[in-house]
């Protein structure tokens, strides 16, 4: 009983975090995408014409989508968890009986809370901008929620190391942003050359884009089963390694 208390004190002050200033948490990427889909899907999507059968307007929306989620879940753990390491109220949670699952499930929680909810809105959004009809929903449900998951950890694995506010804006910058344009999100892999092909296969965000994109529109340069394995298997060992750092208070207790 004491343990469902912690956990949904925790993800309830995480989730009110985000919707208390929602004009800087919620409105921002309503405007943004919308920005995406006039110029790259209207003004050079209709310049572009068919990628893989499918109109350049709807086989950017999972990307755009998709993207939303990975920087939202992400942005929001690092933030908080880091915000509670800097003002010290970590050190509250760290002397209380609450499991360290706990303490990760809360924080992870509301960073996919508001990476769902951000990504709904871009879903929304690309319903004036495209008429696509969604070809499998299970896979297309799955792989959203499974995302904002792994890209959750792996911004609380981020605040755990980070020293400095600097630090946590290092890998959103250089390392998700990069990886998010080049996963996929305006082209299909097979326009590029055969070693580039290759290259791109090494980009985990290039599996969970085609992925989704599979269940929006029914296309995919990836193999879906592959693309669930991967993202599987990531968020497996960024859980077990976020449930490590916090048994040994790596970055937390020093």
């Amino acid at each position: 009983m004491k343990t469902s208390v912690a956990l949904t004190t925790i993800l309830v002050k995480e989730i009110r975090r985000f919707t208390r200033i929602w004009p800087q948490t919620l409105l921002p990427p309503a405007i943004t995408t919308s920005l995406y889909f006039l110029i790259f899907g209207k003004l050079i999507g209709d310049r572009v014409g068919l990628i893989n059968g499918i109109s350049y307007m709807d086989y950017i929306v999972p990307g755009i989508i998709l993207m939303a989620v990975i920087s939202h879940s992400y942005a929001n753990v690092v933030s908080s968890f880091y915000s509670t390491k800097f003002q010290r109220h970590i050190e509250e949670l760290l002397v209380s009986p609450v499991p360290n699952w706990v303490i990760l499930v809360g924080y992870t929680g509301g960073g996919v809370a508001r990476g769902m909810l951000v990504g709904s809105i871009v879903a929304g959004i690309s319903t004036v901008f495209s008429d696509f009809h969604v070809q499998n929903w299970p896979v297309a449900i799955c792989i959203f929620v499974l995302t904002a998951v792994l890209f959750a950890l792996a911004g609380f694995i981020n605040a755990v190391f980070a020293d400095s506010f600097d630090d946590i804006s290092i890998i959103p910058n250089f390392v998700l942003t990069p990886l998010s344009y080049l996963g996929g999100v305006f082209y299909s892999v097979s326009m590029l050359p055969a070693i580039w092909q290759q290259v791109s296969l090494a980009n985990p965000i290039l599996y969970m884009i085609n992925a989704f994109r599979y269940g929006l529109i029914g296309v995919s340069d990836v193999g879906i089963e592959k693309s669930f394995l991967m993202t599987g298997g990531f968020i497996l060992s960024l859980l077990l390694f976020s449930l490590w750092l916090l048994h040994r208070g790596i970055g937390i207790k020093n």
